[in-house]
């Protein structure tokens, strides 16, 4: 059994790379800091890219490809720090017309998930939605219809509102490039037919991928960096305590790398589980790492290696955290 990409796979993959690079590189990323509104043309372009109907049915107007493929792709947008709400657009391009085309943008908001650390805790914890002001429509998984969706319960269901009809204020986000508001009240909302769990699932891994593309980017920083920079007439990259940072942040990645292909293969639920826990640690511990590494550098604004950091934080409270993660592998052991 052959577990390497495949030749076509590989060519998607640098394919996307090539993409971003031309289209979102380093000084768009930083325009974007500045003023983080998504860039509706470049959401077209990936849309004509396939970025969003990868796995609709060449029938449908898609590509055709599998979860693997997208997960590849997703790394590459993580490796990019690409903003926006990717993950919901690839997952609905099938449920909403005009998100595979790249013509509209809908957000996925999970109300059944536990509240972060310093919320509200219980039933009225905030639910939380990205680049707001930029969404067409707002997808909530577990949400009710009618007024303030969180304190009226838990359905299982999906529900569609558009944004007009969404009411919510801002919310801080630890990334500048990630807008966050908090829902308060959506005064209308219809119910839609999709597989709740699946969607879930593969939120998380989506995600995961792009933990992963950010954790192998920040190991290419810190090993660029420590080739470059000389203490003492020699690079910092040939000291012991350097080597061993940047050996860690590989091994990681690595790891991670491998949870997650093989979590899009299986498509099991505690494999998704395991990757995003071990994407997310990846991605956090990798950055903090590049930061030590780069020194006094690495802390400055200019640096891009913050950016990393802050998006890895916020990914990690997407889709599964770190405990729920842990509770849920334990319960999965065999007894």
């Amino acid at each position: 059994m052959d577990f390497q990409l495949t030749a076509d796979q590989r060519a998607l993959k640098d394919g996307t790379r090539e993409l971003l690079a031309g289209r979102f590189g380093r000084d768009r990323l930083r325009a974007a800091v500045d003023e983080p509104a998504l860039d509706r043309a470049l959401w077209r372009e990936l849309a004509e890219a396939g970025f969003f109907a990868l796995r609709l049915p060449e029938s449908d107007g898609g590509v055709g490809l599998g979860l693997p493929e997208a997960v590849l792709v997703f790394e590459e947008a993580g490796r990019a720090l690409l903003p926006g709400p990717l993950a919901a657009c690839q997952l609905l391009a099938g449920a909403v017309d005009g998100v595979a085309t790249g013509e509209r943008i809908v957000a996925l908001a999970d109300a059944t998930a536990a509240p972060a650390a310093g919320t509200t805790a219980g039933p009225a914890a905030p639910v939380l939605w990205e680049h707001p002001a930029d969404c067409d429509a707002l997808i909530l998984l577990g949400g009710v219809q009618g007024a303030d969706p969180v304190r009226q319960g838990r359905a299982r269901g999906a529900y569609r509102s558009a944004a007009a009809s969404v009411a919510c204020a801002p919310f801080a986000s630890v990334d500048p490039l990630t807008p966050l508001a908090r829902v308060t009240d959506i005064s209308d909302a219809s119910p839609l037919a999709l597989d709740v769990p699946r969607l879930r699932r593969e939120a998380a891994l989506l995600t995961a991928a792009q933990q992963l593309g950010s954790a192998a980017r920040t190991v290419e920083m810190a090993v660029t960096y420590a080739r470059e920079r000389e203490q003492f007439g020699a690079p910092i990259g040939s000291f012991q305590a350097v080597k061993h940072l940047c050996a860690q942040m590989l091994v990681r990645a690595e790891i991670a790398r491998s949870a997650v292909y093989a979590a899009a293969v299986t498509e099991g639920v505690l494999d998704a589980v395991g990757a995003k826990l071990l994407a997310d640690t990846a991605a956090v511990r990798n950055a903090r790492d590049c930061l030590q590494v780069q020194g006094g550098m690495g802390f400055t604004w200019e640096a891009d290696v913050h950016l990393h950091l802050k998006r890895a934080w916020l990914r990690a409270e997407c889709w599964g955290r770190a405990a729920e993660a842990e509770e849920a592998l334990a319960e999965g052991l065999p007894a």
